[in-house]
């Protein structure tokens, strides 16, 4: 038996909302902006495993009627990009990184910003893993298309060396027009003000729809 509505948490109905609206009759409906396929779940970030468990129950549930259900790791893909880098690299970050957070643990975050954030911002970075990984599935399952949704999570591992608002963004145009919902760790400011780990000030710039 299904639980009672008035006993479902915020992430359980922010779900329950993405469910319906994806599987809608006329076809995904997860924005009110005709050809714009993007949509965020905000969620607190002390809710990482309930989080994860109302994907695992969303993925289950979408395959069982016959969708695909692509889950993009964002924290995979940054560490895959780290791994590429030249031999050697990771060493010297590290010990870099040692040395100036001795001095001041601000100049060591400082320093690890200053060579992370080149390897995945931008439209040739984390935003071209996904790009890739989604148009790579529908190259081979063209017909697929509208049965089909991205779900992008971890992304808590980025922080603080991007912003979510900055990813949507590139991905723009760049997903075949599969429906992309982002797993967004932070805090909601007023109607479509965001806090990513309810650290960072709130950034505003978001077309998705927030669940």
């Amino acid at each position: 038996m299904s639980r009672p509505l008035l006993d479902q948490t915020p992430l359980q109905q922010a779900f329950a909302d993405l469910r319906k609206d994806l599987i809608h009759k006329d076809g995904p409906r997860i924005s009110t902006m005709r050809n714009y396929r993007f949509a965020i779940v905000q969620y607190e970030p002390r809710e990482e495993f309930h989080l994860r468990r109302e994907v695992q129950k969303l993925s289950t549930d979408l395959v069982g009627n016959g969708w695909a259900v692509l889950s993009i790791n964002l924290q995979k893909l940054l560490l895959d990009r780290v791994r590429n880098q030249d031999e050697g690299w990771i060493e010297k970050v590290i010990q870099m990184e040692r040395q100036t957070a001795a001095t001041a643990l601000d100049r060591g975050l400082n320093y690890l910003q200053g060579k992370l954030t080149p390897l995945i911002e931008g439209p040739t970075g984390i935003a071209a893993d996904c790009s890739r990984i989604i148009c790579d599935y529908n190259d081979q399952h063209p017909e697929q298309t509208d049965r089909t949704v991205a779900l992008i999570g971890r992304a808590g591992a980025m922080y603080p060396f991007y912003r979510s608002s900055a990813l949507l963004r590139h991905l723009d145009g760049h997903t075949r027009s599969i429906p992309v919902v982002l797993l967004y760790p932070g805090e909601r400011r007023g109607d479509k003000g965001l806090s990513f780990m309810g650290i960072l000030d709130p950034d505003s710039d978001y077309r998705p729809r927030i669940y």
